[in-house]
């Protein structure tokens, strides 16, 4: 369902977030993202003169190299279009990351490492907001290599997925029908 229609309106700014996953044939995986910032209208800015309609503000890109246990062995980021001239000096610093691990926790992880003074803050909510891009690329790969395995005891634990969302609450629908050994009423 759409959204309603909104009251006359002006359009000032888009931010475009994009997120991409790539299988390697290393085999290992890139999660890629972007963060591009964008006035409909031209500004002044100190740094770089002048900034047109349009034209990126800001426009960040990072890759993250994992494994399929989510553990980072690369990570690359890179500022191609900023509001100051220093704004790229901080990319490098990023490679903090790399032997982190992508699970509970990575959000922490990535602020602790490169919160405030210490990163890019938009740099920082684009690490934050891969970690479902991993997870999107890489589960179709780890459910096939586990349907492939033999089975074990403990397949039969609870989903950690579990009440992560509201369709996937134990109360709803889409678990009685998908899962219903994990369903309740």
């Amino acid at each position: 369902m759409p959204l309603s229609e909104p009251v006359k309106r002006r359009h000032l700014h888009t931010r475009t977030v994009t997120m991409q996953g790539f299988a390697r044939e290393d085999g290992l995986w890139d999660i890629e993202g972007r963060m591009t910032d964008a006035k409909t209208y031209s500004f002044a800015n100190h740094d770089r003169g002048r900034v047109e309609a349009c034209e990126p503000v800001h426009d960040m890109r990072v890759r993250l190299t994992i494994d399929m246990e989510f553990r980072v062995h690369g990570v690359e980021a890179t500022t191609e279009a900023s509001p100051y001239r220093i704004c790229p000096e901080v990319a490098p610093a990023y490679k903090k990351l790399e032997g982190a691990v992508i699970g509970p926790g990575w959000r922490k992880t990535v602020r602790e490492a490169m919160g405030g003074r210490a990163g890019c803050t938009h740099i920082t909510e684009l690490l934050s907001a891969m970690a479902t891009a991993a997870y999107q690329t890489l589960f179709p790969e780890r459910a096939r290599r586990s349907a492939e395995a033999p089975p074990l005891p403990d397949r039969q634990r609870r989903p950690s997925w579990l009440n992560s969302c509201y369709a996937l609450r134990e109360e709803g629908e889409v678990v009685r029908r998908e899962w219903p050994q994990w369903a309740k009423d």
